[in-house]
């Protein structure tokens, strides 16, 4: 107890000499979270003193001048006037606060503004390839097992043991459960859907490389996962599902001469996925949002006033506060993690099953 009471007295000591270090600097706490969900053509992982510590990403673009590939470290670090950053081939970065390009590479053409053909391995898309990794490692190992025994052997241990509890529990629970005869035919999509953001959220929590990466929290990512599962579900549909959008089994006049119900059903297509797409992209963000609110409260308290005994005083209790109230939100943002796979994966099974209605007699 002794030792504890020392070891927390001393974290107060180093707390309260925080702002010594950094009284005269000014803290932009909206630039600190758009920093981090805003996708980027560099990484930042941390600073040491005063110097930051990024991991540069290789920018590819095709310009009014041809292809160029280079690093992303060729950008300035020193802002011009405008608040851009100038590299190489007359490209340059637009400031954060533009509000056509912001933080986009652009370049100068007959006196306009105009943005190359870009396709850079962003930060965004570096942590989808390392996501990607992960989840062929966490499904090719247990399959590599499989392939390897019968299934009479002994159940597997360790990492492949876990991998096929986690597997079957979401095959038989959900998938099998909502899709029932059809499991099989849909399973490698779903679970697919459900590991692939689970893994993402996860590593979204992780705060350095190969994690950090706020993957599900960008719209375009989980856009695309709502696209997918409109595809499948409107291209497997069966003829009575659409029958039923189209002419569905209701009274005359609400579908002619106003096509009244028709057009309801058409907009229920749409807004089925938009809200798989808003739902998951809105509850990823706001976690991560959330969890450095709560830190950026310790900065924003020690330089509160002009008075450093007060901000002193102010941001040695905040940090404890803060530091709690992270902590709370990161293991929340572990079980938001989950169900919010779990979420994705059991609505989009329910709307690919809606999409398979029988004839009705």
């Amino acid at each position: 107890m002794k030792q504890l009471k020392k070891y927390l007295f001393m974290l107060l000591l180093a707390f309260s000499a925080m702002p010594g270090f950094a009284e005269k600097k000014d803290i932009d706490m909206k630039e600190i979270l758009w920093g981090h969900i805003k996708d980027s053509y560099e990484w930042h992982v941390t600073n040491i003193g005063e110097t930051p510590i990024v991991l540069h990403l290789p920018v590819i673009v095709h310009s009014s001048t041809g292809w160029h590939v280079f690093s992303s470290s060729e950008f300035s670090e020193e802002l011009d006037a405008q608040g851009n950053r100038k590299g190489p081939f007359g490209l340059y970065i637009k400031s954060a606060n533009d509000e056509k390009y912001p933080s986009k590479i652009v370049e100068m053409v007959d006196g306009q503004e105009v943005r190359p053909f870009d396709i850079s391995i962003t930060k965004t898309v570096c942590v989808l390839f390392i996501d990607a990794f992960i989840l062929l490692l966490c499904i090719l190992i247990p399959a590599r097992w499989c392939r390897r025994h019968k299934v009479d052997d002994p159940a597997p241990k360790g990492f492949t043991g876990l991998m096929h509890m986690f597997i079957m529990s979401i095959y038989d629970d959900v998938v099998k459960a909502i899709m029932g005869k059809e499991a099989d035919k849909y399973a490698p999509y779903l679970l697919t859907c459900f590991f692939f953001i689970f893994v993402a959220n996860i590593m979204g929590i992780i705060p350095f490389p190969p994690g950090g990466g706020n993957l599900t929290g960008n719209i375009a990512c989980t856009c695309f996962l709502g696209v997918a599962t409109f595809l499948v579900t409107n291209l497997t549909g069966t003829k009575e599902y659409w029958k039923e959008i189209f002419w569905p089994d209701v009274p005359t006049w609400l579908k002619v001469p106003v096509p009244l119900m028709p057009i309801i059903e058409i907009v229920g297509i749409f807004t089925k996925p938009l809200a798989l797409v808003i739902r998951l992209f809105a509850n990823m963000m706001a976690g991560h949002a959330i969890a450095l609110a709560f830190a950026g409260m310790i900065f924003i308290m020690f330089h509160l006033t002009t008075s450093d005994v007060v901000n002193n005083v102010a941001g040695s209790g905040i940090s404890v506060v803060s530091v709690a109230l992270s902590i709370f939100m990161m293991l929340l943002e572990i079980l938001v993690s989950y169900i919010q796979a779990l979420v994705f994966t059991m609505l989009s099974a329910v709307f690919i099953s809606f999409a398979h209605v029988k004839e009705h007699e």
